[in-house]
Order: structure tokens, then sequence, then C-alpha cells
């Protein structure tokens, strides 16, 4: 397969002539290894997922890191988190720059280690599936894995593989979860609330277990990178406001079939197709940020009086991007009348608006759709967000 290049390329590059150390998390198979393989075609690379090379690294690590040679690619480092501690003395001895590289599929106990023994020594990113800019095969109905992406006609056998072995690697490495069938049925619920305020009571109550345990499980999927959950926005503007986060999924692909929505016009006559576009939309905009380097700064916006807009973006200069998310390839002016009003509510920073639609088979120009608030095709979503 070609290797299509990804816009973290160039943040990594620059990471590698300040810090000793890059480390890059994301979800299993978003292209994490691929992409640090092409852009340092001569480091040593190691996968750290052998139960035999792991039982050796934990006896003995000082041998396995004598053996590697510089600079060295560690793949899944969080199954020996003990490396982190005599990675960091040598990184003390002999501070060279971009000399190891580290990936994990599990981000929250990859970044204890950063935090206990790596800090100020490396530089820390995540990488997702592929967005609209690196790829134009991403889609909504597939997502933008990239074996999806290099073989779509083996999608729902590649969807299957993936959630299984999800389900009997990832998630059993975390916890000790026994009963993986109510957890698949657990995996398809939370897709099906995509979109929607978090309430773990009722994803609760449809699986006769705690809240404390839809807590944990919301926590492995959010490790794993399976999901992300975006904060209302912190500023109130004079408004009581909802302050539980939104729930959506990394990738559109995933929840699609988790979804059991088989084909482009299931998803385009389903209930689902609202929350599953506004999902992507957030995962572009994640996407977009993480992968040039910023913070996510993505929030949405809900009082207790019923208005919402979808996203809050936060940009440099005291900016803010208030977007509305909507399925259509015809957006109308009554869309953006939410963003508008709220608008009016801000003080303080420089408020622009944007609708962001469906492309239809010419994507348009960006147009003026309301006083304040432009219509934006979805392939031209990142141009509102520099």
């Amino acid at each position: 397969m070609r290797y299509v290049s990804r816009l973290l390329d160039p943040e990594l590059l620059k990471a590698r002539h300040h810090f000793p150390a890059v480390i890059l998390t994301g979800p299993r198979r978003a292209g994490k290894t691929t992409l640090l393989r092409h852009l340092l075609p001569t480091a040593s690379y190691t996968l750290l997922e052998d139960p035999d090379l792991i039982a050796r690294t934990q006896f003995d690590p000082h041998a396995f890191l004598d053996g590697l040679r510089l600079p060295a690619i560690l793949d899944e480092i969080q199954h020996v988190p003990e490396l982190f501690a005599h990675i960091r003395a040598r990184i003390d001895r002999n501070p060279r720059r971009g000399m190891w590289w580290l990936t994990g599929s599990q981000e929250a106990p990859l970044m204890r280690g950063v935090t206990e023994s790596m800090a100020g020594r490396a530089a820390v990113f995540q990488l997702f599936p592929f967005s609209i800019r690196e790829s134009a095969k991403v889609s909504l109905f597939r997502g933008g894995f990239p074996e999806i992406i290099a073989r779509p006609t083996a999608a729902e056998m590649w969807f299957r593989s993936y959630v299984q072995t999800y389900l009997e690697r990832d998630v059993r490495a975390i916890s000790s979860i026994r009963d993986l069938a109510t957890f698949r049925r657990f995996l398809a619920l939370v897709a099906s609330r995509c979109g929607q305020i978090l309430n773990k009571t009722d994803l609760a109550a449809p699986l006769g277990v705690s809240v404390p345990t839809i807590s944990e499980w919301l926590s492995i999927l959010e490790v794993t990178g399976q999901i992300f959950l975006v904060p209302p926005f912190y500023e109130n503007f004079g408004k009581r406001l909802i302050k539980s986060p939104k729930l959506y999924f990394t990738d559109s692909g995933v929840a699609c079939h988790l979804l059991g929505l088989e084909s482009l016009r299931a998803l385009n006559t389903s209930a689902f197709l609202g929350p599953v576009f506004e999902g992507f939309v957030a995962a572009e905009v994640a996407k977009q940020r993480s992968h040039t380097g910023r913070a996510k700064g993505l929030y949405y916006f809900r009082d207790q009086q019923g208005l919402e807009v979808d996203f809050v973006v936060t940009l440099p200069n005291r900016r803010l991007l208030l977007l509305e998310a909507k399925a259509t390839t015809t957006p109308r002016p009554e869309m953006a009348t939410s963003i508008a009003r709220l608008a009016k509510s801000i003080t303080g920073y420089q408020v622009s608006g944007a609708l962001v639609h469906r492309s239809a088979s010419r994507e348009p120009e960006m147009d003026a759709l309301y006083p304040g608030v432009k219509a934006v095709a979805l392939g031209r979503l990142h141009e509102v967000l520099m």
C-alpha cells in the first residue's frame, strides 16, 4: 500500500529536533506503526506484544535496552511500563534528541508512565484514523481506518474482526471483565447514544449493571481511543448550563458497524444519520486539532432553557467558532438560528459561526447562510478551523 501522508508528519519531524523521546498514542490500527516506520526508515523496530518478549524484557530490561540500535521504535510499550524509568535514566545520561520513539494503543496507562517517568523528556502526540483532509476515501459510513481505506470491499469482515480483537485483547488487558457478551451489548448501546449528553443511569438500566460498572466501561472505551467525550463550554454567558459531557465515537465506521447499519442506504434512512454525522464532524475537528499539534479545544453548549449549539471551538486570539452539524446537502437559514442566538450572548470573544453539511455532488464555496453564519461543506471544514 502506498504511504498516505498524515497531517501529523511535520509535527513529529519537528519534535525529534527538540526532545529525546517522542510518544505516539491512539486507537489500535490507526496507523501509528506505519507512520513512524515511514518517517524513520533506518530506526530499529520492536513490537512489544509477544508474551515471551514481554517476559524477557520485564526480567532484564537493561539487557533488552542494551541490545537496541538507536534510534529505536518501541511499539505498544504500554505492555511493559517498567521500561519508562530505564529509558528515562538513559536519556538523562545521554540526552540525544530523536532517539526514542514509543507508541501505545491504551492512552491512560501510557500517559501515567509519561507523567511519572518522562516529563520534560518526551513530546506526546495522538494519532486518529485518517481525516477527510488526509484521504478523499474517508466517508461517513466507512470511517477512516487505514485498512478500510486500502480494502473497502472487506470492510464488514474487518470491522467484525476489529471489534472481536478489541474485546479479547485490549479490554481484557485493562480490566478483569468476565462477561464479554454484556460488554459487547454495551458497545452497541453506547453507539446508539452517539451525540447525546452522557447519562450513565440510562446506559446501566438496559444492561442490568451498576452505574459504577458503566463508569469503568466508559473509561475503558476512552483509554483505548474508541470514544471521546466533549465537555460543555466553561463560560455561561449569563446562562444556566448543562454540565454533563456529550459522547462520540472516534470513528464513524465503527459506530455504524455497532449500530448494525450494513449499507450507506441503510444509514441514509436511519434515525441515526444525524447523530453519526454530528460525531463525524466532532472527530474531524479533533483530528484537525490533534494532527496539527494543537489542543483539542472542542466543547458544546446547552443551557437549561434548551438553547444548544453542537460545538464551540476555541481558536487563537480569543476567537470562538460556533458549529452546527446537519446531515443535509441543502442547508437552510433557519438551521443557523441557534448559532445566532448564542453569538448575541457572548462577550469578550471574536465570534464566527458555521453550519457544516454533507457535500453535494459539486462542492460549493462557503456561502453566507445567516448573518454571521456560513454554510460550509464538510470537505471545507478545515478552512474555518484555522
